[in-house]
């Protein structure tokens, strides 16, 4: 649509200045003579020249959306795009002798479905320019100049010179019927990219911790948002392989298991194997002289050490994927041991290059912007994580063609992450205006006390405990609620985990990832306010509506195409709005990476259908016997409508919806 009509736009002001300059013609002694003659004006010749061209793109286009209309739409339409191409076209065409004017829109519930607030910006502009312009006065040029559009229904200005905007309610209803008619689609992003997330990130040999839990949880959401608009998505496990621990494990792994070669040994508890050779390392000085020699064999890839590493990550491995299969988290692993060929590579780019310098025997690189260098080389020769993260970032900008790095890791190392980034972009490795690199930084975890969150005991908490106590939690509140009651043991089961896990992740994902966050069992496992339990409840008593109703799903589907949305209820009206603000939030949710957007979106959407739902009957019972005299399908499908949202909202978030609760 947008398209076109720029397109229009342009070839109506082309025919405007033909006009001009043919009146211009006709003032001339004898027109006719000249015409006759062939003189024709360069400028007139030029304007019908491009007139005719715009004219067969717009011909061209108009047939590539006839045909675009007869296959199924991909994709949901951001109401707000549309409103920002509309008005963009209108103060381009109020202001022609400006460029880049301000096309500032907003939703505005309070006041209207959106506002436009550029006309203060576009006052300063005309100001500086010597143009002066009351705000309310460049409004109204501005909504004079609109294109003839189906989308509002009113547009005004309003005080200083703010425009309210009305969306017309047979084009909300006619989206509204889309979704239904198509589903749920993603909006359009245009230039799908090739996506790399680094999250989790483990170490071997140590039991995953509350630590890992805001990187596991908000990196899935990351990348289950981005696959769902359609980014090509590689989930990266950047863990902890590789180092001098893995000298101290497998030196007390050949004394406590000789024969490990050949009988798998019996570690069922990692965490403990890993205290105990700790322990020898600290305090017997032989053991401590093996472990460093089982590190350089290591690195030497001496077979029975690879044997003996390999072992001690499968362990780890096996209770890692217990609690990504808990969470549903889908990730590739990758550790620091896959780098450790091309630390060297990046060493001798980094050389050749002539941008290492030595200090105190190590290699050092100095980052514009940067006051303290990234060690590449330690004095002993060793690697350090500077040079990990840059062999890390190299080939993912190289060798998997990246052109998105998100690496979903706590706030602490924002300084590290940024040296890396500049460094990587001084080096010519990637431009910013081309390719997104970025980390997506996030606080850390508190107890009920606004301390770190610990056991009482002081250890840190392990994601296991903190995922067993949640179910147990979750046990107990549907107990409490007489749900064992109502259902099977199966079912039971399946709402606990659903409850428990999406709660411990809605938590998580409703708080702004920039601010640390309190951890507490009572107030996420609470079914009143922006929880995760209220919002799977909601979800569960809009989807028995239309089974209470006997309505099947086979019956709605047959309605979407037949039945109109009727939108004559103030309710019915502000929940369908607020059903096709969709696709605005998943843009915002992409453009900054922050989901306690889309959060607070479907809390909005469960609470704005609260409303609806008590002004608006579904259905009509004979107040009697209870039968059902009438069932309104607009309404219904409008449930239909918001449960479906609501579910794709759950999708992105990890959270598994239920049918009963």
């Amino acid at each position: 649509m947008s398209d076109i009509s720029v397109l229009l736009a342009h070839a109506e002001q082309a025919e405007a200045e033909i006009k001009r300059l043919e009146e211009e013609i006709a003032t001339l002694q004898n027109p006719q003579k000249l015409l006759a003659e062939g003189v024709v004006s360069p400028q007139l010749e030029a304007l019908q020249n491009e007139n005719a061209k715009l004219k067969y793109q717009i011909e061209i286009l108009k047939r590539s959306v006839a045909a675009e209309k007869s296959r199924k739409p991909e994709n949901m339409v951001s109401i707000s795009t549309i409103v920002e191409d509309v008005f963009g076209m209108a103060i381009r065409k109020a202001f022609p002798d400006i460029d880049n004017l301000p096309v500032m829109i907003q939703s505005s519930s309070k006041f209207a479905d959106y506002q436009c607030n550029s006309a203060m910006n576009i006052a300063k502009i005309l100001k500086e320019k010597g143009q002066g312009a009351s705000p309310r006065d460049i409004g109204d040029k501005i909504i004079k100049n609109l294109p003839q559009t189906d989308y509002f229904e009113k547009v005004e200005v309003q005080g200083p010179g703010f425009i309210n905007i009305f969306l017309n309610k047979s084009f909300v209803s006619g989206k509204v019927s889309e979704l239904l008619k198509e589903g749920v689609k993603p909006p359009r992003i245009g230039v799908k990219r090739r996506a790399l997330v680094d999250f989790s990130s483990p170490n071997i040999a140590k039991e995953m911790h509350v630590g890992h839990l805001r990187s596991t949880i908000i990196g899935e959401s990351i990348c289950r948002l981005l696959e769902w608009v359609g980014h090509d998505v590689l989930r990266i496990n950047h863990v902890g392989d590789w180092g001098t621990q893995f000298g101290m494990l497998i030196a007390h792994l050949k004394d406590k298991f000789p024969n490990y070669n050949v009988v798998s040994p019996p570690i069922q508890d990692l965490q403990a194997f890993y205290k105990e050779s700790k322990a020898r390392f600290d305090e017997d000085e032989a053991f401590k002289k093996r472990a460093y020699e089982a590190v350089v064999k290591l690195q030497s890839y001496d077979k029975d050490h690879i044997n003996a590493w390999e072992l001690i990550c499968d362990v780890s491995r096996k209770e890692f994927q217990k609690i990504y299969d808990r969470l549903g988290v889908t990730i590739v692993e990758r550790g620091e041991s896959f780098y450790q060929e091309l630390m060297k590579d990046v060493v001798q780019v980094l050389d050749e290059k002539g941008k290492l310098e030595l200090d105190e025997g190590r290699k050092i690189m100095y980052v514009p912007g940067c006051s303290v260098p990234l060690t590449i080389v330690k004095s002993d020769g060793g690697f350090t994580y500077d040079t990990s993260d840059m062999a890390a970032i190299r080939q993912r900008l190289f060798d998997e063609k990246g052109d998105w790095l998100i690496y979903v890791v706590d706030a602490g190392q924002g300084s590290h992450f940024q040296q890396i980034f500049a460094a990587a972009e001084d080096l010519g490795w990637y431009n910013r205006k081309l390719t997104r690199v970025e980390h997506v930084a996030f606080g850390v975890v508190l107890g009920e006390d606004k301390k770190k969150f610990k056991t009482r005991s002081g250890d840190t908490v392990r994601l296991v405990d903190l995922l067993d106590e949640g179910i147990s939690r979750a046990g107990q509140k549907l107990m409490e609620k007489g749900r064992d009651k109502e259902l099977t043991k199966e079912e039971l089961e399946a709402v606990k985990r659903a409850v428990a896990y999406g709660c411990i992740k809605y938590a998580d994902l409703s708080h702004n990832r920039n601010h640390d966050y309190v951890f507490s069992f009572d107030k996420m496992l609470d079914d009143r306010g922006n929880t995760a339990a209220y919002l799977l409840y909601a979800l569960t008593r809009i989807r028995s509506i239309a089974r209470n109703s006997n309505i099947s799903q086979e019956d709605l589907k047959q309605a979407a195409f037949n039945t109109e949305i009727v939108l004559e209820h103030p309710k019915e009206c502000k929940l369908a709005k607020c059903i096709l603000r969709f696709p605005e939030v998943i843009l915002s949710c992409l453009d900054d990476l922050l989901l306690h957007t889309l959060c607070e979106y479907l809390y909005e959407l469960s609470n704005t259908f609260t409303e609806f739902y008590d002004s608006c009957y579904c259905i009509e019972k004979d107040k009697t016997t209870g039968a059902i005299v009438k069932v309104n399908m607009s309404r219904l499908l409008l449930c239909e409508a918001t449960a479906n949202v609501i579910a794709t909202g759950f999708h992105v978030l990890g959270i598994n919806p239920l049918e009963k609760m």
